[in-house]
């Protein structure tokens, strides 16, 4: 793919960006727009979302029509905007905090609506931004600033959660995958109903330096030496899928997307 394709979905007047020197969120970020380059997105009918934290500042950087919403809250506008206008494609960006904490009744209301919107959630374990806190995603047992003896709280599986609430399409990479990421991505884009694509990343500033993996390639290695494809991960015994991370299609239903079932009740109101 020419580089100037990929160049024009990026506001560069807002470079430097404010992740960390080896983030894996820019990984995901080129992902996206590798997506939208190669589908021939029009700029002025893309749509990216997103609430509070690292990953949500990234609709900053994205020279598309981009809304930055408060924490938790961006499937809320994400929703207003396709029933809005069901022709533009809808991308939520959020972290697992946002996601699957203070956000988590609006995830799970838009997996069973099957709104038409792609939510691209990045998973690093950990509120990043606000100062290391455990979500409801780090590990048990591992180390944050709100769990100095290790997390004791169960983990979410966003993918299962999203597959459980009704979303009808469901993926997940790492940032050791970033062509996975981009064709997932893509799948999800191209999804009429509701996509969640699970992009599992790292915060080696907040999580790593707690856990042993303070330096991004400590972390990239961790991602590509634990990943398991779906196909594989289906024949092996539960004792042996322990602590791996299983990526690729998880999920892929039938259902009517939301704006089409919306607008049938229009129709019916208007006799």
């Amino acid at each position: 793919m020419p580089r100037e394709d990929v160049m024009k979905w990026l506001r560069t007047q807002f470079m430097p960006h404010i992740w960390c020197p080896g983030c894996g969120h820019g990984i995901i970020m080129h992902a996206i727009l590798r997506a939208l380059s190669s589908l021939g997105k029009n700029q002025d009918e893309v749509v990216i979302s997103s609430g509070i934290g690292c990953s949500s500042r990234m609709p900053g950087y994205i020279d598309a029509c981009t809304l930055h919403t408060a924490h938790g809250r961006s499937l809320a506008f994400a929703t207003g905007v396709k029933l809005s206008n069901p022709k533009l494609t809808v991308i939520d960006v959020m972290g697992d905090g946002d996601c699957s904490a203070i956000g988590g009744n609006h995830f799970i209301h838009a997996c069973r609506r099957n709104i038409g919107v792609c939510a691209i959630v990045m998973n690093n374990n950990i509120y990043g931004m606000t100062g290391g806190q455990a979500s409801p995603t780090t590990p048990e047992g591992a180390f944050a600033s709100t769990a100095p003896y290790g997390a004791v709280d169960p983990a979410f599986d966003i993918c299962k959660l999203a597959i459980g609430a009704g979303a009808t399409f469901v993926a997940r990479a790492t940032i050791a995958q970033p062509q996975m990421c981009e064709s997932l991505i893509k799948k999800g884009i191209d999804h009429d109903g509701f996509a969640v694509i699970e992009i599992m990343t790292h915060c080696h500033t907040q999580f790593g330096r707690k856990n042993k993996r303070s330096k991004p390639m400590d972390n990239f290695n961790y991602f590509k030496d634990g990943s398991v494809l779906k196909a594989k991960a289906d024949a092996m015994p539960p004792e042996e899928l322990r602590g791996k991370i299983v990526i690729g299609e998880l999920h892929r239903a039938d259902g009517v997307e939301y704006t089409d079932r919306y607008q049938s009740v229009i129709e019916k109101a208007r006799g």
